[in-house]
């Protein structure tokens, strides 16, 4: 997140001409080695740009680095044989995934299954009904988290220079079969991240904090942020308990005060997922200091209407 730097104050006598003043202005920025910083608020692309491409494919980042994104959010499962993928859910997804040869496909759950059997599956030819404006792009597949940071390295982009990634850890307590065990997903991950020389720009979220607590025991140059679903807890409270660098709560339920209370103690805030004008306005009057949307796209232009890019 960069920082706001803020001019001292000057004494002016009275008359002098306004041009004067400017230069003087003018010298103390150049002087001080510092250009101005006009506040600004980060975009993440949720599941890449779930709202105009299939959610969390390789086609969505790509889509999402091209807008000029700042942050890729994704989510993270593991295979039987140990290998990091991208997916949102913990099992095969059928609302969005074809099975084998163009099939319907079943639930199954992803750690059941060898990282060349996810391959199988089909995740970009079925559109997600809940996006009108989402396009197919046949033959997308569930990638490794590996495939993700290589696209970023290898593309293009002006915005893969800088991209960060907010990358989350499926796991549940209550469903032990469904994910390794907290340690070795930190574990997994982490190795992923040091492979292509992330750590400072990788923050791992999730809803459970067991995660979280592994990877700062592997790697503390890699960021926190505990996810809240729709409640309210003392939020202060809980970033302190965990030691995160971000809190990242449902939108509905964050008020101004938390936003000011977390920045009273050096964390930033990360709302989640708002798609439109009227919940961005709200967020940006909360001084929030990052977005999740799945339409970055729509959101990058919000923000430059409004004077924030």
């Amino acid at each position: 997140m960069e920082s706001k730097r803020f001019l001292g104050v000057i004494q002016v006598r009275p008359g002098l001409c306004a041009a004067y003043l400017s230069a003087i202005l003018l010298s103390a920025i150049l002087l001080s080695g510092q250009a101005w910083a006009a506040p600004s608020i980060l975009v993440h692309g949720h599941r890449g740009c779930r709202g105009v491409r299939p959610e969390n494919t390789l086609a969505a980042f790509q889509e999402a680095l091209d807008a000029g994104v700042d942050v890729l959010e994704l989510d993270m499962s593991v295979t039987r044989d140990g290998v990091v993928v991208v997916s949102h859910d913990k099992e095969i997804d059928p609302a969005i995934c074809l099975a084998p040869g163009g099939k319907p496909a079943d639930k199954v759950p992803i750690r059941s299954l060898t990282f060349l059997e996810v391959q199988a599956y089909d995740c970009g030819s079925l559109k997600n009904p809940r996006f009108p404006r989402q396009v197919p792009v046949p033959g997308e597949r569930i990638p490794r988290l590996a495939e993700v940071f290589q696209l970023v390295k290898d593309s293009t982009a002006p915005a893969a220079r800088t991209v960060e990634f907010n990358i989350e850890t499926k796991i549940v307590p209550g469903e032990p079969d469904l994910s390794p065990s907290p340690a070795e997903f930190a574990r997994l991950v982490v190795a992923v991240v040091r492979e292509y020389g992330l750590e400072s720009r990788v923050m791992v979220q999730s809803f459970d904090r067991r995660t979280l607590a592994e990877v700062a025991k592997l790697d503390r140059r890699i960021r926190r942020s505990m996810l809240i679903s729709d409640n309210l807890p003392d939020l202060v409270a809980v970033a302190k308990a965990q030691k995160v660098a971000v809190i990242s709560p449902d939108a509905l339920w964050l008020t101004k005060a938390d936003v000011d209370a977390l920045h009273g103690i050096g964390v930033q805030v990360a709302p989640w997922t708002v798609n439109d004008e009227t919940g961005w306005a709200a967020l940006i009057g909360a001084g929030v200091d990052a977005i999740i949307t799945d339409y970055p796209q729509d959101l990058l232009a919000y923000l430059k209407k409004r004077g924030l890019r």
